[in-house]
């Protein structure tokens, strides 16, 4: 454990020492990587980190930290490495009062950038248990809260189990909820792709044909390029971005698969189009792992030929990155924030142009 920085090696200590029954809430943050205590139930929303716990062993449960279904008076501690959503946080701190048996303790990880100090004293209020804190680095923190009497006024989680509408153009309105990435906003990256589609494609929308939209979000490209003739799928790793594209599909009357997987790992079908806005934003890597596992599903998905469009940051090296997976490589557009990337020709699989079909 000495190369883990002073959080990871705190949560590791936390979870190896756990003698009663614990509950693990976990998100994106890095996690443990130590033999699973079998007193531990661990829940989280992401896919990727809940399939990786689970074949270490863990009693793990992939969803949006649905925490009304678990047994009130439950658990004798839980244990949570802070979201960088604030409505997640007040939203498990809320759900703590009710989790924990009298005497029990919520153990709450992060860095003081991320409000845990704050969060600390919103928790020993809701709680009315005593407050302890211990730094563990330059500016990390463990704080401890106990759960004692009937406890007090809670932080306001905004309601975070439900989905609410969040925004809307001239042709649908889109529901989403807090925690999930850019949720109460069109994204302009993506309207821009949805923009220059007909055009990129050479066919009007709604496209025929199957449609793949790869890390689908709340379902804003799907919704825009998908019609009564699209064999659409929908994909994506994020726990509330399935709930949330589930239900907007439903409310617009489309007809489509939303399917759990992370950058679509557990599809085994292939595509005429691909489409794909990459959660390239603060806390996933820009030229690194991530954007690989994107282009490396399009090219085992995509067609011979069929067409993967991606919209991405102007400083991702997407078209480098491609050369090799792709024989035909083009950026379309670049608007000096957004870049329209097309891909065509996977190399995996013999060419066939178009024009000969």
């Amino acid at each position: 454990m000495s190369d883990m920085n002073p959080l990871a090696r705190e949560l590791e200590q936390q979870l190896k020492c756990l003698n009663a029954p614990g509950l693990w809430l976990v998100d994106e943050n890095p996690q443990s990587h130590g033999r699973p205590n079998p007193l531990v139930s661990v829940i989280g929303n992401r896919l990727d980190v809940i399939e990786r716990l689970g074949q270490q062993g863990w009693q793990a449960e992939f969803n949006d930290f649905e925490l009304d279904r678990l047994p009130a008076a439950g658990f004798d501690t839980i244990l949570y490495r802070i979201s960088k959503e604030k409505a997640v946080v007040h939203h498990i701190i809320g759900a703590a009062q009710r989790l924990l048996k009298p005497g029990g303790e919520l153990i709450l990880l992060g860095d003081k950038g991320e409000g845990i100090r704050t969060y600390a004293r919103k928790a020993e209020l809701c709680l009315g248990g005593e407050r302890s804190e211990t730094k563990l680095g330059a500016s990390s923190w463990c704080a401890r809260i106990g759960r004692s009497g009937a406890g007090g006024d809670c932080p306001d989680a905004q309601d975070y189990p439900t989905l609410r509408p969040a925004c809307r153009d001239e042709r649908f309105e889109y529901c989403a909820k807090p925690g999930l990435f850019g949720w109460n906003k069109i994204d302009s990256g993506s309207a821009l792709l949805i923009e220059q589609l007909p055009e990129m494609l050479q066919q009007p929308l709604p496209l025929s044909g199957s449609l793949l939209d790869l890390g689908c979000g709340f379902g804003y490209l799907a919704m825009n390029a998908a019609g009564p003739a699209t064999e659409l799928v929908c994909t994506d790793n994020n726990a509330a971005a399935l709930q949330a594209c589930q239900h907007n599909l439903q409310r617009a009357g489309i007809k489509g698969e939303v399917l759990a997987s992370d950058a679509g790992d557990r599809l085994q079908q292939s595509f005429d189009t691909i489409l794909c806005n990459p959660p390239f934003h603060s806390g996933f890597s820009v030229d690194g792992d991530l954007t690989d596992r994107f282009l490396m599903a399009a090219q085992r998905m995509l067609k011979p030929t069929g067409t993967a469009c991606f919209v991405v940051n102007q400083h991702i090296p997407l078209e480098r990155k491609a050369t090799g997976r792709f024989a035909d490589v083009s950026l379309w557009l670049d608007n000096g924030k957004f870049k329209l990337v097309r891909l065509r020709a996977p190399i995996n699989q013999p060419f066939r142009d178009t024009h000969d079909l």
